[in-house]
């Protein structure tokens, strides 16, 4: 029988897109000078949180100097302090920050992952990365079986669970917008957590809140 662990063992363990493990093993020897004594991950990065959750939050990609650096998703990255600080405000997370895995931090009531699990050059996978990744996405909802209610953290996660549930046609997305899913589950959606969205106030921590408030009572 399938089960999270052996799911994340088959995660870290993938080599199936050639470009993505050049780009992730070649940031992880280069470094960033801030992290040069560090030693970074290098590898997909699996999907982190409760098992029992009933809220899916759903990313792109791991960070280049993040998650591809501590191995956690949305860890080490302001992107991810971002999404941490807004959990724990709606109390799904235990504390606001995440530097690394054993920081103490544990998820309540929510899992995080993303459609694709190696760092991609630009932050932009490839439909055909995409695609080669999509089985494991799929093990993992099915292994989560809790999961009411799904955050799409931008427009890719949004396409990419739409055609994973096969929700067609798919309402254009904006942030804000709650589609109801065949199966009976919901999407929310917000926009990504990125620095380009947090630092320009496209994405605000008051608009991530009320996302995640409105994920929460609908559970």
């Amino acid at each position: 029988m399938d089960s999270l662990p052996q799911l994340e063992a088959d995660i870290v363990a993938c080599r199936r897109c050639p470009r993505l493990v050049e780009w992730r093993e070649r940031i992880a020897r280069e470094k960033r000078a801030a992290y040069r004594d560090e030693e970074y991950w290098g590898r997909p990065v699996p999907g982190f949180g409760d098992p029992a959750a009933a809220v899916l939050v759903v990313g792109l990609a791991p960070g280049a100097h993040g998650a591809n650096r501590t191995g956690r998703i949305f860890t080490g990255d302001r992107s991810g302090d971002f999404l941490y600080s807004s959990l724990h405000r709606a109390g799904l997370a235990s504390q606001a920050t995440s530097t690394r895995p054993g920081d103490g931090l544990t998820l309540h009531g929510v899992f995080i992952t993303s459609p694709v699990r190696c760092v991609p050059p630009g932050n932009k996978p490839s439909a055909e990365e995409r695609d080669r990744c999509r089985p494991f996405f799929e093990r993992e909802l099915a292994l989560l079986p809790k999961v009411r209610v799904m955050v799409a953290l931008g427009q890719f996660a949004y396409q990419s669970i739409c055609t994973l549930v096969g929700l067609r046609p798919r309402p254009r997305f904006a942030h804000g917008l709650e589609v109801a899913l065949p199966d009976g589950r919901k999407v929310i959606c917000s926009y990504h957590v990125s620095q380009q969205n947090t630092f320009t106030g496209r994405l605000t921590p008051e608009m991530l809140d009320e996302v995640f408030t409105r994920a929460v009572r609908a559970v």
